[in-house]
Parts: C-alpha cells; sequence; structure tokens
C-alpha cells in the first residue's frame, strides 16, 4: 500500500495564480501547500538575501508538522534559496553551485562553449570604461544584458555605438538590484579560475540570434537527463517581446532531436540533479542552426496550463515529485486538447489603469470560453511604467490561457478574451 501520509510541500513565493495548477498534480490530495515568503518579499527592490534566509527560517522553525519539500519556480533570489534552505532542513535539492551555473550568464556560457558550439558569440562589457566600448569580438547587432536579471529587464538589442552606450547607461544605474546581493551567493560556493573576481556585478555583451525562439523543458533525475516538452515562443510583429508561447512545438522533429541532443549535454556539464530546468533556443530555419540563448534552473511556471491542456498535468509536478524523491515522469498527450498557448497581452506605451475588469468577470469569460483562463497584471488606477518586472519594451496587460484543437481555434479564443476583458487607460508618455 502506498503511504498515504499528508507531506507539506513549502513553496517559495507561492502565488495565486500558480495554487489551482498547483493542485492539479497527481497525488495533490496527500500534498499540503505552504506559502514560503511573498512574491513581494522576494522580488521587489533590492534583494538582501540574509534576510530573506533568516525570514524562510522563522516560517519553517515554527512549523509543527514535517518539511517535506521546499520548491520554487522563479528566477534569483528563489532559485538560489531553495538549495540553501533545503540543504539546511534535509530535503532534496540539486546544489547551489550548480544553480549559479545556470543563473550567472556569463558562467553559463563558459560552461555551455565546453560542450557545444550552439551559443552566439559573447564576452564581458567593461562597465568602468569611459565611454564604454562593446567587446572586439562581438559584432553588432546585439544584445547587451546583465549576467544576472529578472524577466529580460536591462537587457537591450542594439544595432551600433550609440545605442550601445545608451544601454550601458541604463544597465550601470540597475545593475546592483540583482548584482550585488548575488555576491553573497557566489560566496557561498567554489568558483574555478576563470570565474575569480568576476562577481555578480557583470554586463554581457552577446551577438543577436535570428529565427524562431523555441523553449525545452525537463529535468534531471538521478544523473538521467529528459526532455518532456519543446514549445515554441512566437514574437509580436517587429519586436523581442512575447506575443505568446505554444505547445507542442510545430517544428520538425530533426530539429526537436538536435534540441534534445545539446539540452542534455549541456544539463550534464552544468551537474544538475533533483531538479527541473528550462533552456531557451533560436532556430534558424534557412541555415536550419539551433543557438542556445539561456538556460532556467527551473521549470517555467508560465507554462503550467498548457502542459495540462496537452498532456492531462502541469508541469509542477516534476519539481514536485523530484523535490519528494519520487518518479517525475510526465504522461504524454492525455490531456484534453492538442494544442495550448500562454498569451501575453501587451500595451507598448505607457498609462495610468483606468478600468480592470473583476473577480466576476474574469469568471464569466472563463465559463463562456471554454478552455481559457485570464489572469489581469495591473490594478486600477496603476501606472504601467511603475509595474514590476517588466521587459525594457513593453508592458503586460494579461496572461490569457488557451487550449483548442488547431492555432485558428487558439487565436479566435484569445482575441474574444482581450474583447471581453474591457481593459481600459489613459495613456501617458514615459517619464
Amino acid at each position: 500500500m502506498p503511504d498515504e501520509k499528508v507531506k507539506n510541500v513549502f513553496v517559495m513565493g507561492l502565488d495565486e495564480a500558480n495554487l489551482p495548477t498547483l493542485r492539479q498534480v497527481p497525488g495533490a490530495r496527500s500534498l499540503r501547500f505552504h506559502q514560503l515568503l511573498t512574491i513581494e518579499e522576494l522580488q521587489i527592490g533590492e534583494v538582501h538575501l540574509p534576510t530573506l534566509i533568516e525570514k524562510a527560517r522563522s516560517v519553517l522553525d515554527a512549523f509543527e508538522g514535517s518539511i517535506d519539500a521546499i520548491v520554487g519556480y522563479w528566477d534569483f533570489p528563489v532559485s538560489t534559496l531553495v538549495p540553501i534552505l533545503s540543504r539546511q532542513y534535509g530535503t532534496r535539492s540539486t546544489s547551489l553551485e550548480s544553480v549559479v551555473k545556470c543563473e550567472h550568464k556569463y558562467w553559463s556560457r563558459l560552461e555551455q562553449q565546453k560542450v557545444t558550439d550552439r551559443h552566439p558569440r559573447f564576452d564581458r562589457v567593461d562597465l568602468a570604461a569611459e565611454p564604454p566600448r562593446p567587446p572586439e569580438n562581438v559584432g553588432f547587432p546585439m544584445w547587451v544584458k546583465p549576467a544576472l536579471s529578472y524577466s529580460s529587464e536591462l537587457a537591450f538589442g542594439v544595432r551600433d555605438e550609440q545605442e550601445f552606450r545608451t544601454a550601458v547607461t541604463e544597465i550601470r544605474e540597475g545593475i546592483a538590484r540583482i548584482g550585488r546581493p548575488f555576491e553573497d551567493i557566489l560566496e557561498r560556493i567554489g568558483l574555478p579560475p576563470e570565474m575569480e573576481g568576476i562577481g555578480g556585478q557583470v554586463c554581457l555583451a552577446e551577438e543577436s540570434m535570428s529565427g524562431v525562439q523555441v523553449a525545452v523543458e525537463g529535468y534531471v533525475h538521478q544523473g538521467e537527463v529528459t526532455v518532456y516538452g519543446v514549445l515554441d515562443s512566437i514574437n509580436y510583429p517587429d519586436s523581442p517581446c512575447f506575443l505568446r508561447h505554444q505547445y507542442p512545438s510545430t517544428l520538425p522533429q530533426p530539429v526537436i532531436a538536435q534540441l534534445h541532443d545539446v539540452s542534455e549535454r549541456v544539463m550534464r556539464q552544468i551537474g544538475m540533479d533533483s531538479a527541473t530546468f528550462s533552456i531557451e533556443y533560436f532556430y534558424d530555419p534557412r541555415t536550419q542552426q539551433i543557438s542556445l540563448l539561456e538556460i532556467n534552473p527551473r521549470h517555467s511556471q508560465s507554462h503550467a496550463e498548457l502542459f495540462q491542456y496537452v498532456d492531462g498535468v502541469p508541469n509542477h509536478h516534476c519539481m514536485v515529485r523530484l523535490a519528494l524523491g519520487e518518479d517525475p515522469r510526465m504522461p504524454h498527450r492525455e490531456g484534453p486538447y492538442a494544442m495550448a498557448a500562454k498569451w501575453y497581452h501587451r500595451w507598448f506605451t505607457d498609462g495610468v489603469v483606468r478600468r480592470v475588469p473583476g473577480p466576476e468577470d474574469i469568471a464569466r469569460i472563463e465559463r463562456e470560453i471554454p478552455g481559457v483562463r485570464v489572469d489581469v497584471v495591473p490594478e486600477e488606477g496603476s501606472r504601467l511604467s511603475e509595474l514590476p518586472q517588466q521587459d525594457s519594451y513593453s508592458y503586460e496587460l494579461a496572461h490569457i490561457f488557451t487550449g483548442g484543437a488547431n492555432e485558428e481555434e487558439l487565436r479566435e479564443k484569445y482575441d474574444h478574451c482581450v474583447a471581453a476583458l474591457g481593459l481600459a487607460f489613459d495613456e501617458a508618455p514615459r517619464e
């Protein structure tokens, strides 16, 4: 007989959007999910890691039941707090070093190039130089970004020296918010010679990649790398901002096989185990080449509903099972829909939100359009430019999840949702 004892799973930054999907994982009846710090505590303002660790420990130490798992599906600091706390409380997790090798984009590139050439040319930018200059071995167009950031924050596509200097000016002003606290993490692990003295406030230049963006999701269990899904990421026209993530990918099978191969080699090199990952790539149909953009040491909570719609189980399942030391295998194509998408309803100018739909309005939309879930991002009265965790080019108004038989049905449901939401705001120029 299986053990039906209730197990307590502490989720760093547990939020209302993900709680319903967590409760859909197989075996959820015998699990209790507990919030371990709020999103606001973890991601607003400059992170102070010792304070966050003490706050988390006070919650865990006061808990009277068993602490069976500590998990998270957000970037730094959550990704690094999970292995730190797991080690202290005897729960299962990958090593802190393996997480840092993914989160620190410069170190990650150094590790990637040991096992594959499927990545762009890259190098560090000297932020102290005046005027700042791009690295000699990286050509325009390029992306300039901190080695550590949230959701493409302070990442800029630049086409010439003037745009490069403008981007570096903005990065200089904001890089410390995440880079400075990350230096506390770097002091906790042994660094190889090539990372000595690099630190957390590092700016990276990488040649721009072209083609179709694609995401690979997988996990490592007992040293074996498994890829369980490949998704297409489609941008707004003439923009670097995501319009939607779509599952499953429509790429040719030989390309999918390449993605599997490179992902497995890179994750073995990173040394991850007992954890999920998500790797972003570009695929250029003209050259039929793939190029690795970045590695995330966590699965994407953005994709949870997509896997649930198509495979029958949200990808949170893998994270939870790995943390409990159990089989994380995902079902395949057992969901109600052949395809699914997460849409990003965005606005590209600043403004003040005048009207947002209430919970009853959203519930009505979800009832009237089967296979749909809606999360509205801003609150009434908020200014778009003051919303946290936005990219450098747009503001997210709503996340809309759709399941359907084909792309046409996915788009129709999205269009109906956007019309039904009735979002309204007063436009205002950026300050």
